[in-house]
């Protein structure tokens, strides 16, 4: 295909041209990009690197371009991905508008919602947090009991969320809350946009075993919230909430496709340092064979994601082959870190000090990070629920 192809030169030389060197390296958490007013930014080519590629709207590379998006096919998306991979570019920016919340504001936002809050999240103005999961509400999320009252021309909000990633350093939340308590659970549910900066809003760090905590739980007392922040129609959230979860699956299902950047160590490169090599190949018969079978897993499910890009080109939304995704590519992405940590031996335990490298230590936290990502977003056990009743239509 002639067009891709001029694509491919033309994004390539683009992104050589005008992605900072230092930005071309392994990115620590630490400098991590995900915007928002209190963005603290570690290098100064961290947000040089993120206002070049907003004002080409390649944060947000498959939005209409009316909203500061890059207006790119999915295929060209995906050649943008791996153009990036290849010349070790660093995401410019990360975080649930992006993955989130945009998509379900294309779909289902009014036109003043989309013109609110879409190109701030694309140039990484503001970041949003998910008020989701209650501490008696996770994979039963519709029993949830955060109560949003219409009194005239705003919802006075109450109610205590948990697990709410980043709340303490986010600028508004998107939220589901129970607008109608007389119902069946799943029809009383609206979907609301919340300013964090209210002074009813109370994020609360939680200390996790990675030593982190990027986890919160997240309190409303007496919070008004406009009613032109409803998504969508008045107990209709459900609905919504499930889309977005769709993409936010779909997002979580591109960690186990992702190809390797330039700079970073192979499982086969790792495994040779650690293990050994014997004639050019990985000592340990195992860790070889461990290793194989991942990296044709992993090659396999790129060509399922690229195929899954051509059915978007036609309109189709993520549905609920993003379970699947969901599902296949955090298991291969734990998998992936139980291999690193196997070939590592002794060396996988550090934590912190002398005899362990920085990247040993980090190796450690991320295998631990890595653990969560089958709870994320639904528990892997959801997402075989929902293969086994929407993909396959199994009986109860």
């Amino acid at each position: 295909m002639p067009d891709l192809s001029t694509f491919r030169a033309e994004t390539r030389a683009w992104l050589e041209a005008n992605c900072p060197p230092v930005m071309r390296t392994r990115m620590p958490e630490e400098e991590q990009v995900a915007g928002g007013k209190r963005a603290v930014y570690v290098r100064p080519e961290q947000k040089l690197w993120l206002d070049r590629m907003a004002a080409k709207g390649w944060t947000a590379p498959t939005w209409p371009t009316r909203y500061g998006g890059g207006g790119l096919s999915g295929e060209e998306a995906l050649i943008l991905e791996e153009e990036m991979q290849d010349l070790g570019c660093r995401a410019p920016l990360r975080g649930m508008g992006l993955s989130m919340l945009g998509p379900v504001l294309l779909e289902y936002g009014t036109e003043e919602q989309r013109q609110q809050h879409i190109p701030p999240i694309v140039r990484g103005e503001i970041r949003w947090c998910q008020g989701y999961s209650e501490p008696g509400s996770g994979s039963d999320l519709a029993s949830l009991s955060t109560r949003a009252m219409l009194q005239g021309e705003h919802f006075l909000v109450n109610g205590h969320k948990i697990w709410t990633s980043n709340a303490h350093v986010s600028d508004w939340i998107f939220c589901l809350v129970r607008t109608d308590p007389t119902v069946k659970k799943h029809d009383g549910i609206s979907f609301l946009l919340i300013d964090m900066a209210d002074p009813g809003v109370r994020p609360r760090p939680i200390r996790l075993i990675s030593g982190k905590s990027v986890f919160c739980e997240t309190f409303f007392e007496n919070v008004q919230v406009p009613a032109s922040h409803l998504v969508g129609q008045l107990n209709k959230g459900w609905t919504i909430a499930k889309r977005l979860l769709e993409h936010e699956r779909k997002g979580i299902g591109g960690i186990g496709a992702r190809a390797a950047a330039k700079f970073e160590v192979t499982p086969e490169g790792l495994a040779k340092q650690y293990a050994g090599e014997e004639n050019g190949r990985i000592a340990d018969p195992d860790l070889r064979s461990r290793i194989a079978t991942y990296s044709m897993d992993a090659h396999a499910f790129q060509l399922t994601r690229r195929r899954a890009a051509e059915e978007a080109e036609a309109g189709a939304p993520p549905g609920p082959m993003s379970a699947m995704f969901k599902y296949y590519a955090t298991e291969l992405n734990k998998s992936r870190y139980e291999m690193l940590i196997a070939a590592e031996g002794f060396n996988a335990l550090g934590w912190e000090g002398e005899p362990f490298t920085d990247d040993e230590i980090r190796l450690t936290r991320e295998w631990l990070r890595s653990k969560a990502n089958s709870i994320e977003g639904g528990t892997s056990e959801i997402q075989l629920n929902i293969i086994a009743k929407r993909v396959l239509a199994l009986p109860d």
